[in-house]
């Protein structure tokens, strides 16, 4: 089902293994995808592996802590598309190591990226969107649910992006904006690998032994970056207009709430 039939949908963070997968699925379903990323990341080649040609994906250099920078990325897809309706924000930083040894530095960082990014660039595309709203999917984690060792500023943070979905579904219902966020966790990327790098001290060996263990219990297997864009490709959808302010577990099953 073309769900999202000619929609544009601006993705965060759109150099990384996640955002592929979210892209796969808004192209699947119809919509073309505008990838935001900081200069000298593998932006451009994610959009053209994406779509040679250039007809449905294009690469836009952003930084989502910069206000000015998102505004100009925004008008940018929609000068490209001719139109501008959603926004995922995907964009999002680790840093691991026990919580008496978090730094300021360390978790400067990931609240701005992972907390304050999101909001400014939620900002950014309301002042976007047209008079008929538009949606937005926050990529929350279910370590904001239930929170995991050895990452006490992730989960923190990722824990404020859903209580900040709910203020910001509350607050722009009025504006015809939904807001909604996904809490994705064993998800096959990067990022998971670098968790399983740093809990087996960078071996190789020991690290391909647990990237095979942090799989989802009832799901066996590891879930797809395109299987957690599917869902975010329904909440940007028309269909979801009855689900404001949530943050869906997209885990296999792990988290019970």
């Amino acid at each position: 089902m073309k769900v999202l039939q000619d929609k544009v949908i601006a993705v965060t963070g759109g150099a990384g293994g996640i955002a592929r997968g979210i892209a796969e699925a808004i192209i699947e379903a119809g919509g073309r995808v505008g990838l935001l990323d900081l200069p000298g990341t593998k932006l451009a080649e994610a959009a053209a592996n994406l779509d040679p040609d250039g007809d449905k994906v294009v690469a836009i250099s952003a930084d989502v802590t910069d206000p000015a920078s998102l505004d100009a990325a925004f008008v940018q897809l929609a000068g490209k598309f001719g139109r501008f309706d959603g926004l995922v924000n995907n964009a999002g930083v680790v840093r691991l190591g026990p919580a008496e040894a978090a730094t300021p530095a360390n978790l400067d960082l990931e609240f701005a990226v992972n907390v304050k990014g999101v909001m400014l660039a939620s900002q950014a595309a309301a002042r976007q969107f047209s008079d008929k709203g538009g949606a937005i999917v926050n990529i929350a984690s279910n370590a904001g649910k239930v929170g995991y060792r050895n990452m006490a500023g992730y989960n923190a943070s990722k824990a404020a992006v859903i209580n900040l979905t709910r203020s910001l579904s509350l607050e722009w219902a009025e504006k015809k904006i939904n807001v909604n966020a996904v809490c994705p966790g064993g998800v096959a990327t990067d990022m998971l690998k670098t968790v399983a790098d740093f809990i087996t001290g960078g071996d190789a060996a020991e690290s391909e032994k647990m990237m095979k263990n942090m799989v989802p219990h009832q799901l066996g297997r590891h879930i797809l970056p395109i299987e957690v864009g599917r869902v975010i490709v329904f909440l940007l959808s028309d269909a979801a207009q009855i689900i404001r302010g949530q943050s869906i577990s997209v885990d296999g099953g792990d988290t019970p709430f």
